[in-house]
This record gives C-alpha cells, sequence and structure tokens, in this order.
C-alpha cells in the first residue's frame, strides 16, 4: 500500500500546476458563452457519471457483489460511449470510435486492478497499473493529436491524476476505509470538472464556430 500512496503523490505533485494551464481566450471568446457553459455542465454530468458508476463496479467487487457489478459495468459502458459521442460533431465517427475504445480500455484496466486487490495479487496488481500507464498515454497522444490546444503532458497529468484517484479509491474499499473514501470521492469529483472543462475549453478555442 505504501507503493501505492507514493505513486499517488508523485502524480499529484506532477498534476499542481495545471490550474495554470491557459488557453487562447480570443477564440473562446467567439463561442457562445452560454453554449460553452451547457457543453461544460453536460461534460461535467458525463465525467460525473464515469467515476460514479466504476466507483459502484470496485465497491461492489470488494464485497463480491457480482450481481450489481456486472448491472454497474453496463453503465460503464453506456457512459463511455456517451463521452465518446460528445466528440462526433468535431472529429467525426472514427475518432468517436477511438475514443470508446480508449475509454473502455482505461475502465478495462481499473476494473484488473479491482480484481487483484480483491485477490491480494501484486503481480497483477503491476500488470494493471502497467495497461493504466500505458492507456494514459494513449489517451495522451490522441487528444493532443486531434486538438492543439491540448498538450500532450497536459492530458496526461489529468488522467494519470484521475487513474491514481482510481487506484486509491479501490484500497480504500478493500480495507473498507470508507470514511477517507468519502474524501477520495470529493477530490475525484473535482478532478474531473477540470478534465471536463479542459475539453470544453479546447474544443470552444479549436471549433468556436460550432459555438455560435
Amino acid at each position: 500500500m505504501s507503493q501505492v500512496h507514493h505513486s499517488i503523490v508523485a502524480i499529484a505533485l506532477a498534476v499542481v500546476g495545471l490550474a495554470g494551464c491557459t488557453h487562447d481566450t480570443r477564440a473562446v471568446a467567439e463561442a457562445d458563452p452560454v453554449h460553452v457553459a451547457d457543453t461544460k455542465a453536460a461534460m461535467r454530468d458525463l465525467w460525473t457519471g464515469h467515476i460514479f458508476w466504476i466507483r459502484n463496479v470496485v465497491s461492489d467487487n470488494a464485497v463480491h457483489n457480482a450481481a450489481a457489478r456486472d448491472a454497474a459495468e453496463q453503465e460503464v459502458v453506456v457512459n463511455a460511449k456517451k463521452i465518446a459521442n460528445t466528440i462526433t460533431p468535431f472529429y467525426g465517427e472514427k475518432a468517436s470510435e477511438k475514443l470508446f475504445s480508449l475509454l473502455t480500455g482505461h475502465y478495462g484496466a481499473v476494473k484488473e486492478y479491482s480484481e487483484a486487490t480483491v485477490a491480494e495479487n501484486p503481480l497483477q496488481q503491476e500488470a494493471a497499473l502497467t495497461r493504466l500507464a500505458r492507456n494514459t498515454d494513449e489517451i495522451a497522444v490522441f487528444f493532443s493529436e486531434a486538438n492543439p490546444h491540448l498538450p500532450k503532458d497536459t492530458v496526461r497529468s489529468l488522467i494519470a491524476a484521475h487513474g491514481a484517484h482510481h487506484v486509491l479509491q479501490i484500497t480504500q474499499f478493500k480495507e473498507r476505509d470508507y470514511v477517507h473514501e468519502g474524501e477520495t470521492w470529493k477530490v475525484m469529483k473535482q478532478h474531473v470538472y477540470v478534465i471536463a472543462d479542459a475539453l470544453t475549453v479546447a474544443l470552444a478555442t479549436q471549433f468556436p464556430s460550432k459555438f455560435s
């Protein structure tokens, strides 16, 4: 567990300063602020759904409630498709399908880590973390290539911190540490707001006419 905490601290330090990440405010100003705000709200809702349903999966997995876990997993996949669909008007169906694949890969690594933690299998935990890190890099490359206002290192830091929150939450559910898990949930929610807002602002900057 100490290794997990050290990894999370390192990622948290890496992500410090993202609040200072800037975009071309002139381009955003050309977009309708109401449309941008509505998109931010919708994007936040979708990303909150992402962590909500995955939280259900890992909590149900920790108490061996297979029926509830499987039902939550179906919602994770539906939510991933909805998030992927948000970029279809900007980048097309193929890009949307690619993002869906990346998001399901992200979930797959988190689920693998959850199962390994419940089984107390450190080798499988490490394999899941490696898979999660590889997926994080792939997501960073995907967004940075699609949108010049989403630098690869910035996206990688955002998604890496997000993944670390999942890892910490899984450990807390395994240890029945529900008080600290509640604190982690609050941090997770605020962080996915940052992700949602960053994606929205980058889209509005790259495609201001679509927000008019």
